[in-house]
């Protein structure tokens, strides 16, 4: 009897993977897409499915897409179904393709790079490479600048700073302004410091800190001034950034919100980064894709009908206590994709949007 439940389990589990990676065409999805400047695989995927990071699946098995990331403006995609019924893409070219050429003297490359890539990297790559978020305890634990050569603050390139730690001749560092500490709005608790990003350089002076001598760094990019107390971190330099993400929904009970943008703006959309307050503690993984909501206007019941609470009378907002008196929907705003991932938050990029995010939006597994 309990081999027959686990079998029984085990093939209604199975049928709940098969149903969840099942792929769902869009009602009006079209029979054919013409590719313009700008699109991501993201952009066309969605166009076509309900579930934009099954993506995968819907280029399976298509001679004329041997890699879908030389797809290029102007091309024509259809789609069509095997003999199984499943639904495909098949790539109908309008455009000759750039093309490379092996040389032994010289590597030719092309000058329009415009095919279609899965994710912009160069918008996420600076956010890969250079850490932004320190809890207070990793802050007291890093080195810092003391000085200059010039005795004075500057953010002029080749200027020499000292650092009051040991570093790595030659080793890349990124200095860093300490920011704004990031505040949980559900515990109130600290995320850690989002620190701003001065200037990189290169230790040129290993230094000797058993003697008390500061090790010496030469800034080659400063984006701004540095200060005596800025942060010296290593950059992470060759790390190899990946071309393709492997991207799945967040687990069904995951919940969170939006807690920072890095433009600083009050609103923002696609392509832009923000920051979630869940993290490693969470099993927020790199590649979760969740759904952006927002809860829709508490409404209130007055004498003269229903009202906003924010516009309703100040009787009827203290009998409402700020709660509204319907259980307002929360309604989908877009999509986003965790590709950083901390203790307690995550940083994500709006793949996205129907209308402009907001602090404070709630994220979920998608829909």
């Amino acid at each position: 009897m309990l081999k027959k439940i686990l079998l029984t389990l085990s093939l209604f589990a199975c049928s709940l993977i098969s149903l969840a990676d099942q792929l769902k065409i869009n009602d009006d999805a079209p029979k054919t897409y013409v590719v313009v400047k700008g699109d991501t695989l993201w952009d066309i995927s969605a166009v076509f499915l309900e579930q934009p990071w099954l993506w995968p699946k819907i280029w399976r098995l298509n001679p004329e897409i041997n890699n879908p990331h030389l797809i290029y403006p102007g091309d024509v995609i259809s789609l069509v179904f095997d003999k199984q019924g499943e639904p495909m893409l098949v790539l109908e070219s309008n455009k000759v393709k750039p093309s490379y050429k092996w040389s032994p003297k010289i590597r030719q490359k092309s000058k329009d790079d415009s095919s279609i890539k899965l994710l912009p990297l160069e918008v996420i790559a600076p956010f890969i490479k250079y850490e932004h978020l320190f809890s207070a305890e990793q802050l007291e634990q890093l080195p810092y600048v003391i000085g200059s050569d010039e005795g004075y603050r500057t953010s002029v390139n080749g200027f020499k700073v000292y650092v009051n730690k040991n570093l790595e001749v030659s080793r890349a560092y990124a200095i860093y302004n300490k920011g704004e500490e990031i505040i949980d709005p559900e515990t109130e608790e600290s995320l850690g410091f989002y620190v701003d990003l001065v200037a990189t350089g290169q230790a040129l002076r290993r230094g000797n800190m058993s003697e008390n001598e500061p090790a010496t760094l030469k800034v080659s990019t400063a984006k701004r001034e540095i200060r005596s107390g800025d942060y010296v971190v290593p950059v992470h330099e060759g790390q190899m950034l990946p071309s393709v993400f492997t991207m799945k929904a967040a687990d069904r009970s995951f919940r969170g919100s939006i807690v920072k943008a890095v433009n600083n703006g009050r609103e923002f959309g696609k392509l832009d980064v923000v920051m979630i307050n869940r993290g490693l503690d969470d099993q927020v993984t790199v590649g979760d894709v969740m759904s952006i909501k927002r809860l829709s206007s508490g409404v209130v019941e007055t004498s003269s009908g229903p009202k906003y609470i924010e516009e309703a009378p100040r009787w009827n907002r203290l009998l409402a206590s700020d709660d509204s008196d319907y259980k307002m929907p929360e309604e989908l705003l877009g999509e986003l994709m965790v590709f950083k991932v901390y203790q307690q938050a995550s940083m994500a990029l709006i793949l996205s949007t129907e209308k402009p995010a907001r602090l404070d939006d709630v994220v979920t597994a998608p829909e």
